[in-house]
């Protein structure tokens, strides 16, 4: 594994949520800790994030979400499948009840999606390399074949499809949260065939559900970057490829604690945004030994457009 070229984007997720979200992403990506960010466009600092990434020269994607706040869309802000009796999005698991009941239009999710997308080039000044699901709605059945037609249509190569190698082992992981990742993880492996279809590609590796939060510290990431590895690298379908880094993308979320009302994407911050989780991710990231592991071991930060 020493001699292993690997390729790490450590991507700050939410990007967009917050003045704090946003100023604490971009601590990260000065100290060396990120070195991607996922911007949310319907997020109540988006503008102000974008003009962070521009001023920062940080690489930056598009986080779709259908699941917090509001749409981008003017049609769909009024009346639609995607809003719940509010007139918000369904929430993280009130989206996935109103999908498995057939309740969502899906030719308004692609309208949603679309919206996002040409509001992030209106953002940015360009199309986003990379795009994934905010709380993984993109892996989601139905979800996956329109998410994956819009990519297709933009010309957005790049995705994320959350499959932890080595999530099984963690005893950390409360069975609640268990039991939504396991569902993360079976619909990714459903989604690999229509993403493949399409033309879609994304890293060797994600990791990123066993170290959120309060479960991140340095050895954590160390031990699920090794784990990976070492999987990776033992199996069959993945000789190690000559002459090319294996690809790592390390889903991550940092930043100050939200302040309410401040935030949000249209309804204010949720528990997570307020949390002191955030703060302890930032302060993991920026820790020099982090750093100077990835060095040891011929490790390379990039971002998606360096692939």
């Amino acid at each position: 594994l020493r001699m292993l070229q690997v390729k790490l984007i450590v991507t700050g997720d939410d990007f967009g949520y917050c003045p704090r979200r946003n100023q604490g992403i971009v601590d990260c990506f000065l100290a060396g800790a990120v070195s991607n960010v996922s911007l949310l466009v319907n997020g109540s600092a988006a503008a102000d994030a974008a003009k962070l990434a521009r001023r920062y020269n940080i690489p930056i994607g598009l986080h779709a979400n259908l699941s917090e706040g509001s749409p981008v869309c003017e049609v769909l802000k009024t009346n639609s499948s995607l809003l719940n009796q509010h007139g918000f999005f369904h929430g993280k698991m009130g989206f996935r009840t109103a999908l498995s009941k057939g309740l969502l239009n899906m030719s308004e999710v692609k309208q949603e999606l679309k919206a996002q997308v040409e509001l992030f080039h209106e953002l940015t000044g360009h199309l986003p390399p990379h795009m994934d699901g905010h709380q993984h709605v993109h892996v989601l059945p139905e979800v996956r074949h329109v998410f994956a037609e819009v990519l297709e249509e933009y010309g957005i190569k790049y995705t994320r499809v959350p499959i932890e190698p080595g999530l099984h082992n963690c005893d950390w992981i409360t069975p609640s949260l268990m039991d939504f990742y396991l569902g993360v993880e079976e619909d990714s492996f459903n989604t690999v065939d229509v993403f493949t279809r399409h033309g879609i590609r994304w890293p060797d590796i994600y990791i990123g559900l066993s170290t959120m939060g309060k479960n991140m510290s340095v050895s954590n990431i160390w031990s699920a970057i090794d784990t990976a590895l070492v999987k990776f690298t033992s199996e069959p379908a993945h000789p190690t490829p000559q002459g090319r880094a294996v690809t790592i993308e390390l889903m991550v979320h940092p930043g100050y604690p939200s302040v309410p009302p401040v935030g949000g994407c249209g309804e204010g911050p949720d528990d997570f945004s307020q949390s002191w989780e955030r703060l302890h991710e930032l302060q993991t990231l920026i820790k020099p030994e982090l750093q100077s592991h990835y060095k040891i071991r011929n490790i390379q930060l990039c971002s998606f457009k360096d692939l």
